[in-house]
């Protein structure tokens, strides 16, 4: 393998860096690279990964672009509301680096896929939001031995680390177990800063980077912390559990997060049909419903509790959110306070993903 005189000349930042040089940069262009979410974290991964020459990037997202992300996402611009993520970020980063390949998958990593999908690939970055991903992404490469390049962000904080890198520590080392549902609310409802994510996800990048040409130190058993409103980092040491063995994924990662099930669920094709005989429930926050909406009554998750009574019984009830994780909370609530109408969530959410 070599590079071509145009790559010479797209890379020669690199190329005069002794640390990298020639042999550095082929080895960017052998690498094989899976990004997990395109959003907030996943944006300036894919940007940096890709000007650097990342051989071949796979991409795995299965939302689209909302004008709410267009605040930190800024890859994408208004034109490209109503789009899939993954694919827009690859059309876009085809534009800045032709000499890297993508593959696209327009689905959810399940642990149905995550197994044969990770052994494609070198090195996992994890830019999800949620921690059910989090916690089967870090068993799949568990058992597929690829290290996991993770990286967090919260309001005005995020943090960073290395998993699995040369059998070393991994995410259950740290968290062997995951927060209480709704103890840690996401981007939608609590807000992050907008340039947070392009910071933590640099960081990330720059991981993957070391990595692939052998230099620097990796944060594998260490945890960056870093605090966008006082500038500190702090970096803190972690050990390997050895007790801790995983042997195959679990079958429900929403269950072992403490996520309710709901017992009945609707497509969006299949409530077209019959909306006549269901209420409509919106649970998103009050931006969400007025951007768009399916129409119904309107009540953000976080005031369930205190105003379930102004919901009407007459109907069966739809519940539904963004992607049908909210409204399986609102479900499990309204089931708590004694609804008496049969209560459905919305597969997929509203946009029926």
């Amino acid at each position: 393998m070599f590079l071509s005189p145009e790559e010479n000349n797209q890379y020669n930042r690199h190329l005069i860096l002794d640390e990298i040089g020639e042999s550095g940069q082929l080895k960017l262009k052998q690498a094989r690279v899976l990004v997990i979410g395109a959003g907030g974290l996943g944006c300036p991964i894919l940007q940096y990964l890709t000007a650097a020459g990342v051989g071949s990037i796979g991409v795995i997202d299965h939302d689209i672009i909302d004008q709410s992300n267009l605040q930190r996402q800024i890859l994408y611009s208004h034109d490209d509301i109503g789009k899939f993520k993954a694919e827009v970020a690859a059309n876009k980063l085809s534009g800045l680096n032709p000499f890297v390949e993508f593959e696209i998958y327009l689905q959810k990593v399940t642990s149905e896929i995550a197994i044969e999908l990770f052994s494609r690939y070198d090195i996992i970055v994890d830019g999800s939001d949620n921690f059910p991903t989090r916690y089967l992404v870090n068993d799949a490469a568990v058992l597929t031995n690829k290290p996991v390049v993770f990286g967090s962000i919260f309001k005005f904080e995020g943090q960073v680390s290395v998993f699995n890198y040369q059998n070393g520590p991994t995410y259950r080392c740290l968290y062997p177990n995951p927060p209480k549902p709704n103890e840690v609310p996401n981007c939608s409802e609590i807000g992050v800063l907008g340039v947070l994510p392009g910071i933590i996800g640099s960081l990330q990048a720059n991981e993957v980077l070391k990595m692939i040409c052998g230099i620097g130190e990796v944060l594998s058993g260490k945890l960056l912390t870093y605090d966008a409103l006082s500038m500190q980092q702090l970096v803190l040491g972690f050990e390997k559990n050895e007790a801790i063995v995983i042997t195959q994924l679990d079958s429900d990662y929403d269950f072992f997060c403490g996520l309710p099930k709901s017992n009945l669920e609707i497509t969006l094709k299949e409530l077209e049909v019959s909306s006549e005989d269901y209420n409509l429930l919106d649970v998103r926050e009050d931006y969400e419903h007025a951007q768009y909406n399916i129409g119904g009554q309107h009540i953000p998750l976080g005031q369930l509790h205190d105003r379930f009574t102004e919901i009407s019984q007459e109907k069966d009830l739809v519940v539904y959110c963004k992607a049908g994780v909210r409204s399986k909370m609102a479900i499990d609530i309204l089931k708590d306070k004694g609804f008496t109408k049969l209560l459905v969530n919305l597969k997929g959410g509203v946009f029926g993903y």
